[in-house]
This record gives C-alpha cells, structure tokens and sequence, in this order.
C-alpha cells in the first residue's frame, strides 16, 4: 500500500543527477556531462517521487515540440519496488505527455507492462560493445563538426528525429569530453556522428549518414580519435542490417537491448541511415 507521505513533483537541474546515479547503478552507463543536455531539452521534465522526502523514484517525461514526447529514467529503488511508488510517478508522467505521441526504449522484460499502458513495440534497439582506438578514415570530407553553421547540423539533425530538439542539440553537440564530426558530399552535409565520455568508456551517438560507407568513415575516425584500449559502445536498430554489420565488422558484441515502443503512429525515420540512436534516455 502506497503510503500518504508520497510525493511527486519537479526535479530542479542538480537532481537529475539523481536519475542519472541511478542509472549508472543499473548499468545504463550514462554520460559524464548528460545532465546539462537533458536539463536544455525540458527542464520540466524530470520527476521524484519522495517518501517522507526521501527520493525512492525517478522518470522523465520530456517534451519535444507540441506533439512528440519520450518517456526515460523510469527507475524505482529496489527496496520500494511492487508497493505501488513506480506506477505512480509513471502515470504523472505519462500524464505529463498527454495528448502527444509518446516514445520510449524500454528493457525488454518489461514491455508487457508498458503495451498495458498504450505502448507498441516498433523495433529493437542493440547496443554494442567494442574498444577505442584504430586507424582514421582516409575520407578527406571528414570534418570537425564546429565548421559548419548550427543550423546545417539542425536541419539535417531534423529528419532523424520526430519533434523538434533544437534546445537539446546545441547543448549535446558542445559538452565536454566530446568530439563531434561531419562527413560532406558535393558541398553539403551527407551525415554526423558524436563520440562523448561515459561512465564507463565512451559511446558513439548519434551516428546518422547517407550510405553505409559513409557512417563507417564516421565512426573509424570517431573511434580512433579517442584514447585507444577504452571501451566504446554504439546503440543501433536492430532494423538497420548495414547497422549491424558495422557494428559486428569492428569486432564488437552485443551486450544489452532495448524495445523501442510508440504509443501512437510509428514515427516515419530514415531507419536505414540511422547507424547509431542519441541516447536511450531521452530518444
């Protein structure tokens, strides 16, 4: 029985750091500088759940644009799960998001429990596991990301995603302990990728292009312009075949799934050039 002196409410910015502890607890592995970059995207977004002010439970409900949203960090304490805290703080969320298209990569023990709530399952997300370090592409087109206007970035950015993540963005593209790089074509922008620091070792994403050859020329100088030896780890969907024969070409293994699950129309991405998703946390 869920008692009175449960609460919900607004994360401010430095308690997110709570859901992000968390999930490095669970074995997500988020990133060293994440909390800047979920704070720009909605910094309504996150909520506790307190008993008696103690924090036993986390989700985010993020909001992006007016019509899409993604549902992360859904996380109770262990010794306060099956008491009814969870599913509290999971339906002010979802109540959150109301009225919208709601995404989430969910474990996959759990879908069941999420297809009672609206959500279907559209495809599987894997994550990959491998080491830094090789050699860099010989593609000359391979840029430092920084050349190019923002703007190029968000506009080609734009087609990968199903609501609007300018916010968000800016603040990935620039955080710390990251590198972020384009590849170009005939004078315009052909895909990006981004490689930031973990909690443990590194993770390449996102990771968009227009050909398979391309996203390799990324993700070769990516990898080998980290320090070598350290693990790195890539999120594709399993849909991509040419995703998973990267991943699998680069003698990385499978280490842990996702189902990515939609409570309405399945978004219509360019799943076939779509090497490596964002992040599981916030779509």
């Amino acid at each position: 029985m869920v008692s009175p002196n449960y609460t919900i409410r607004t994360m401010s910015r430095d308690e997110i750091n709570i859901a992000i502890d968390w999930a490095a607890f669970e074995g997500w592995n988020p990133g060293l500088h994440d909390i800047d970059c979920f704070y720009a995207a909605d910094p309504e977004g996150f909520l506790v759940g307190e008993l008696n002010h103690e924090p036993i439970a986390t989700i985010s409900a993020v909001k992006y644009g007016e019509t899409f949203g993604f549902v992360g960090f859904y996380i109770v304490k262990p010794e306060y799960r099956g008491q009814g805290y969870g599913i509290q703080i999971w339906n002010a969320g979802l109540k959150r998001l109301s009225a919208r298209n709601i995404g989430l990569d969910g474990v996959v023990a759990q879908q069941n429990n999420y297809k009672k709530s609206g959500f279907e399952l559209a495809y599987r997300n894997i994550r990959y596991e491998g080491l830094s370090g090789g050699i860099q592409s010989e593609n000359p087109e391979v840029i430092d990301l920084s050349r190019l206007p923002f703007d190029a970035v968000e506009a080609y950015d734009r087609s990968f995603f199903p609501g609007n993540r300018t916010q968000f963005l800016k603040s990935w593209l620039n955080q710390p302990e990251s590198i972020a790089l384009g590849i170009m074509q005939k004078g315009k922008l052909a895909g990006y990728g981004m490689v930031r620091a973990c909690r443990s070792g590194y993770k390449v994403g996102p990771l968009f292009a227009d050909s398979p050859e391309l996203a390799e020329a990324l993700f070769m100088s990516l990898k080998a312009a980290i320090k070598p030896g350290k693990p790195l780890y890539l999120d594709v969907p399993e849909m991509n075949r040419e995703a998973v024969a990267l991943a699998e070409k680069h003698q990385m293994k499978l280490v842990f799934e996702t189902a990515r699950m939609y409570t309405g129309i399945f978004p219509d991405l360019p799943l076939n050039r779509l090497f490596g998703v964002t992040s599981f946390e916030l779509g």
